[in-house]
């Protein structure tokens, strides 16, 4: 009897601690695939010069995305369970993992990821106010991130890496939060780690007193961060993990905003509707943009993206006017101005029969296939394939780019006051293209609770976007002088604050839609040979993560597990992979004939030369 005893008590204690150690890895550990350093990188022609380029990738937009100084943000130390000295978290190859670009990859000095800048003071959120290095009493700098994070594309093939300007990031912040906030509670809680990140942080001479400051500047952070952990526990019974690539970005932006910057918790939901990162060339000429085409003006969707990833706001504290911000209105606009160049104007084919040329257009240009690196296009199947494109793709999709007819579409408003036309782009309903629903249903019904004071409206559609527009107008207002009306409309790129939420989502032309894997507006599809195929076709289950391409059928390999990924669902609402679908049946979410093979083929070899 006491033997039997011994070996049960030997089984609960193994199990325990198996089920402990389970417990620890899912929560105190952050699973991250091992990628092959990057051993020679090309960039295409996108009609942007190097230095453009890399101010476009470190520009400070006024975000301080993790709520710590860039001082700390550079020492801090990855999360792992070791007395001694683990490796710093701003290392490129750690960062890289989560899908981050280095730095060194284009240049050999610079010491910040592709999409994360070096700012003004870091100010604290509950005062505004500079935070301050408690041993020096100096202003400390903010870091965060800019548009570039997500919208820089990257794609490997056989041990060349492509870098694509205003493509879709293959990055995942959920998990670089995760990573952000264990490697704060480490500091604090693990022996030796804050002693060392106080050297780092204070110096060598450091007083009791700046260290005991020091410890509480880090319990302020930590709340913060367990406040954020708090909330997404309780909504997540309806939340859906975002995984690589994707992001849910209306619903962080209003939760950041209206949950925590509001300090109103009840206005804090989930993300149940994550969208792939968009490509952003042509953007600047659409009339509405997001993929329900619910935003109209430039500035409100670059401010609120801003916002979105961290810009200090005040929308609480009295001794701050209200819509104070750390917001970079200024660079915001530059940044609009390089990615749409001089267009629209007549050099660049608005007025004149003729498709653009490279001397015309000066703003990001889609980029080309790569037949260097890239098989080469098979010209005859190409040719087919246009055919194809033309009966079945064009009447939604429009003419490609290059050609007349894209430049005279209809789809053009006439030239506004400053001489500019823009794209009106479809609106097709979700009950007939038939792709997942959530992205737009959750914003329509969305709401949230906010003070008189603030002047704006509860549907949430119309709260973000008057809360943006008076964040940016206080920042015209601020200046010396003020930002005059003409400037200002120059600035909110001569379009009114509209907001809609159509259960709808817009339709796009397709160029360098090759270089922006996986498909369909929430990521659910692959590649582009299975956007073709009846969704039955399509895997239930594959993974996101993966860097190396497939030329064949369009889009990164996804078939193999692999440690660290993201394993897609697509059987979960926001995942949904349903619709746009080539089929005989007659369904909600089929919008053309079933396709064979050989047709798929010779569209997918079209789209490849768009």
């Amino acid at each position: 009897m006491k033997q039997n005893l011994k070996i049960i008590i030997g089984v609960v204690v193994v199990v325990a601690a198996i089920a402990g150690w389970k417990y620890v890895q899912a929560n105190f550990t952050v699973s991250l695939p091992d990628y092959p350093p990057i051993q020679k990188a090309v960039w295409l022609e996108q009609n942007w010069k190097p230095g453009e380029r890399e101010w476009y990738y470190h520009a400070s937009q006024g975000t301080q995305t993790f709520g710590i100084p860039y001082e700390w943000f550079m020492v801090l130390e990855q999360p792992a369970f070791s007395l001694a000295a683990a490796g710093r978290l701003s290392d490129p190859t750690y960062l890289d993992r989560f899908g981050f670009i280095p730095g060194k990859t284009y240049s050999s000095t610079h010491e910040l990821p592709v999409g994360f800048a070096k700012g003004g003071p870091m100010l604290v959120s509950s005062t505004g106010q500079p935070w301050k290095n408690p041993q020096t009493n100096m202003d400390m700098t903010r870091v965060g991130l800019t548009c570039a994070a997500c919208h820089t594309g990257r794609l490997s093939y056989q041990g060349t890496t492509i870098l694509i300007d205003g493509g879709p990031a293959l990055t995942d912040l959920d998990k670089l939060r995760k990573a952000m906030g264990l490697s704060l509670l480490f500091t604090k809680y693990m022996p030796f780690r804050f002693d060392r990140f106080a050297k780092n942080i204070l110096g060598d001479k450091a007083t009791d007193d700046a260290k005991a400051k020091l410890s509480e500047q880090l319990d302020r952070v930590l709340m913060q961060v367990s406040t954020i952990h708090k909330l997404d526990e309780k909504v997540k019974n309806n939340s859906v993990t975002e995984g690589y690539a994707r992001l849910d970005a209306l619903s962080r932006i209003g939760n950041l905003v209206f949950a925590l910057d509001l300090n109103a918790h009840e206005n804090y939901v989930s993300t149940s509707a994550p969208v792939h990162y968009p490509r952003i060339w042509n953007v600047p000429w659409f009339l509405w943009v997001q993929y329900n085409g619910s935003i109209e003006q430039p500035m409100v969707r670059n401010a609120g993206e801003a916002l979105g990833v961290g810009a200090w706001l005040n929308l609480i504290n009295p001794n701050k006017p209200l819509y104070d911000s750390s917001v970079e209105v200024k660079t915001l606009y530059e940044m609009e101005l390089l990615i749409a160049g001089k267009q629209p104007d007549a050099n660049c084919g608005f007025t004149v029969p003729t498709p653009p040329t490279a001397s015309g257009c000066t703003g990001l240009k889609s980029p080309k296939w790569p037949a260097g690196v890239f098989p080469p296009i098979n010209t005859a199947l190409a040719e087919k394939g246009a055919e194809l494109y033309k009966k079945i793709c064009q009447d939604c999709h429009l003419a490609p780019v290059t050609s007349p007819d894209f430049w005279n579409s209809k789809r053009w408003t006439p030239p506004n006051a400053a001489g500019e036309r823009y794209l009106n782009l479809e609106q097709v309903s979700i009950e007939h293209v038939g792709t997942d629903p959530a992205q737009a249903e959750d914003m329509k019904k969305r709401t949230v609770k906010v003070p008189p004071n603030l002047g704006i409206p509860s549907d949430f559609g119309n709260a973000l976007g008057k809360l943006v527009e008076k964040t940016a107008n206080q920042w015209y207002d601020s200046q010396t002088p003020p930002i005059s009306p003409d400037q200002r409309k120059q600035m909110n790129g001569f379009r009114e604050n509209g907001i809609r939420a159509e259960l709808a989502y817009k339709v796009r032309p397709l160029n360098g839609i090759w270089a922006t894997p996986p498909y369909l507006h929430n990521g659910s599809v692959p590649n582009l040979y299975l956007l073709l195929s009846p969704a039955e076709e399509r895997p239930e289950t594959f993974y996101l993560g993966h860097r190396e391409y497939d030329p064949i059928n369009v889009g990164y390999r996804y078939e193999e597990e692999f440690a660290g990924g993201f394993e897609f669902d697509t059987t979960i609402r926001g995942n949904l992979n349903t619709g746009h679908e080539f089929s005989d049946e007659k369904r909600i979410g089929v919008i053309g004939r079933l396709l064979t093979p050989d047709q798929r083929r010779v569209l997918v070899e079209y789209l490849k030369t768009l």
